[in-house]
């Protein structure tokens, strides 16, 4: 070979290899790859990472609740040249001892969504808070129930995430705050229970389990008021077990996501109200921290609110929300 081309060439492939180099890796690991929440949430990432010249890497457990698999992500990541995993944790505590090793390894470990427990185990958290979307869900179902159903006896089933998760718990326990029940605070990871509460069930956020967790509760309970649901397919799941029973026209349901399906549900009156968040905005949020600090060292710390809107298909007195229109056009986040 022309010593002049070969010289060339290997410039060239020199130059190919620094610039491959200087691509910030970044690493997003979610629950599951088919919840809708963490489809969006994939889609923000990529969308970010693709303006911006950075490489994203994605991944997941197989269910809520399988740490094993996030692990497995994370170690993946890191061997692959991630500085930056963002990661929505399934177990809050578990996961602890794998992102302290990604930690010492000099990677930035974001928590998008869900804390650890406790919250800094990772360098900062980019969510919702998840406390004041049960709140608003609480303050609306109680203000709605008082104008249609005065007088009824309150009777309430909730249909929750897993034991000891903080979502799951801020949820939960914020829904209760906001009705006016005996509950706890914010810090708190164990699920409030008053006597109003007459059936409590995990649902993991999954449709099929939902429904099933409220056939059984309705066995028990055939005159449950109120539904509190962690997610919008587990209110599906509610919805679908109610009207197998003839019950749909006289339960309310009430809930936590907004995303486009779970809007379209408050406008066909499947929900009556939920929390919207913005799952879209995270991971973009994510994915900026995750290249500034490829090119400055600069790393992010602490909370960051990502907001909530109150997304309700009719409008109570005394509480501040937002018609379907508005949720259609801003569910997830989307542009």
């Amino acid at each position: 070979m022309n010593l002049k081309y070969a010289t060339l060439i290997a410039t060239l492939l020199a130059a190919s290899g620094a610039a491959m180099a200087d691509t910030p890796v970044i690493g997003l690991i979610t629950k599951t790859e088919t919840n809708p929440f963490f489809v969006k949430m994939k889609e923000g990432a990529a969308e970010v990472a693709k303006a911006k010249g950075a490489k994203l890497l994605s991944g997941a457990g197989k269910a809520d609740g399988d740490n094993a698999g996030q692990i497995t992500a994370m170690e993946n990541m890191i061997g692959a040249g991630a500085k930056t995993i963002l990661i929505t944790p399934n177990d809050s505590k578990a996961i602890l001892p794998a992102i302290k090793k990604a930690r010492d390894k000099g990677v930035m470990v974001i928590a998008l969504d869900s804390p650890t427990d406790p919250a800094d185990g990772t360098d900062a958290l980019f969510a919702t808070d998840n406390y004041k979307a049960g709140v608003l869900i609480g303050q609306y179902a109680k203000a709605a129930l008082a104008a249609s159903a005065p007088g009824k006896p309150l009777k309430i089933a909730t249909l929750d995430l897993l034991p000891g998760h903080p979502v799951g718990a801020q949820r939960h326990n914020g829904f209760l705050q906001g009705f006016g029940l005996a509950s706890y605070d914010a810090k708190n990871n164990e699920l409030a229970r008053p006597s109003e509460v007459v059936c409590m069930a995990d649902s993991f956020g999954d449709r099929a389990k939902a429904q099933t967790a409220m056939e059984n509760c309705l066995q028990k309970n055939p005159d449950i008021t109120l539904v509190y649901t962690i997610n919008e397919p587990a209110a599906a799941g509610a919805f679908n077990a109610l009207q197998k029973a003839g019950k749909e026209k006289g339960v309310m349901i009430v809930s936590v996501d907004g995303g486009c399906d779970g809007i379209r549900d408050v406008a066909a009156g499947k929900i009556a109200a939920t929390s919207q968040q913005y799952p879209l905005k995270m991971a973009a949020m994510g994915v900026e921290a995750g290249i500034e600090y490829a090119k400055s060292g600069k790393k992010v710390s602490g909370y960051t609110d990502t907001g909530v809107t109150l997304i309700a298909g009719k409008a109570v007195a005394g509480v501040d929300s937002k018609d379907v229109k508005t949720g259609t056009d801003l569910c997830w986040g989307k542009k």
